[in-house]
């Protein structure tokens, strides 16, 4: 694949991670259609590429197989990272992993179907582990038994795409994401504590007792993984944990995230109960081995993510 001009579609690709792969795509020479309904994405994330011409902009939504099957029309391959990005909106609205997962993973795969094309790379979760497996956990772990609907979605878009690639052909690079953070972050621990201090500077609320612990990746730790396993990995089904060394608690990165505003008086309060939410997961930390054994490594441990993040969130969400 190195040296051919690949024609990449990036689903969800105004998103977090999504516009971090572009940059990183982009940058190794593919050629770019990005498909976005901008639910959770912003078009800002993109701007730099959209007035260079770099990329061509769908805003489409893949729910629908008619919008799906336009954007995969001459295309290489299919870079699915669109979904609901906020695991604790699946307890409100039932059907929303359902809809923008599972479903929107459905079109995706038709659509390859219907036009021809043969390679997709899926960003999967850490969750689909559930609560049950050995920490460090590794990828042939099993039975997966997910607590979350967001982690149902997940497992079940990986087995769609895996029966889609012994049934027609197709292959795929499966990637179970750690927590993912860093700049353009639209959601999760860290940004919800920077707006929390902006509200009220005086006290911090966290959701259950701190004591949850999980590694997190720094998206572009993250994102060049990608690509350097899309490129490097040739089986029919490629899987692949993405994570970093360690792990670190909920109560630690409240800590960071005050020490990074400047806002030491802040008292920290505490929700009480192991789980941050329902379905929430209070210990995770995945086997990197596998990835690690390909020759890549990350530039970020847990913390050192972390603390990177709040220092690019402050200064975009502002005190």
């Amino acid at each position: 694949m190195i040296g051919i001009t690949m024609r990449a579609l990036v689903t969800g690709g105004a998103g977090f991670i999504g516009s971090h792969l572009v940059d990183e795509l982009v940058n190794s020479g593919f050629k770019v259609t990005v498909i976005d309904n901008l639910s959770s994405g912003n078009i800002e994330f993109i701007n730099h590429h959209l007035s260079s011409d770099s990329i061509q902009f769908i805003e489409g939504d893949l729910t629908s197989l008619d919008d799906v099957r336009q954007a995969t029309k001459n295309i290489d391959c299919v870079f699915h990272l669109a979904a609901n990005p906020d695991i604790r909106l699946g307890t409100e609205i039932t059907d929303t992993d359902l809809k923008q997962g599972t479903i929107a993973t459905y079109n995706v795969l038709e659509s390859m179907r219907l036009n021809g094309v043969k390679k997709i790379v899926f960003a999967s979760s850490s969750v689909v582990y559930g609560e049950d497996a050995p920490l460090p956990t590794p990828e042939n772990f099993g039975p997966c038994l997910p607590i979350s609907l967001y982690g149902a979605s997940k497992l079940a878009c990986e087995g769609l795409i895996t029966s889609w690639v012994g049934t027609f052909g197709l292959q795929a690079w499966i990637f179970r994401f750690a927590n993912i953070i860093g700049e353009r972050g639209t959601h999760g621990v860290i940004f919800d504590f920077i707006h929390k201090l902006k509200a009220d500077n005086s006290k911090l609320e966290v959701l259950g007792n701190g004591l949850q612990e999980k590694s997190y990746m720094e998206v572009k730790d993250c994102v060049k993984a990608i690509i350097r396993l899309f490129n490097s990995q040739t089986s029919s089904i490629n899987l692949f944990n993405l994570g970093s060394h360690d792990t670190c608690s909920v109560r630690r990165i409240a800590e960071i995230v005050i020490e990074e505003t400047g806002l030491h008086d802040a008292n920290i309060h505490y929700t009480g109960g192991e789980r941050g939410w329902a379905g929430d997961i209070p210990r995770a930390m995945l086997s990197i081995d596998k990835m690690l054994s390909t020759g890549y490594d990350v530039n970020y441990n847990s913390e050192g993510a972390v603390r990177h993040t709040a220092k690019c969130l402050i200064d975009e969400i502002g005190m």
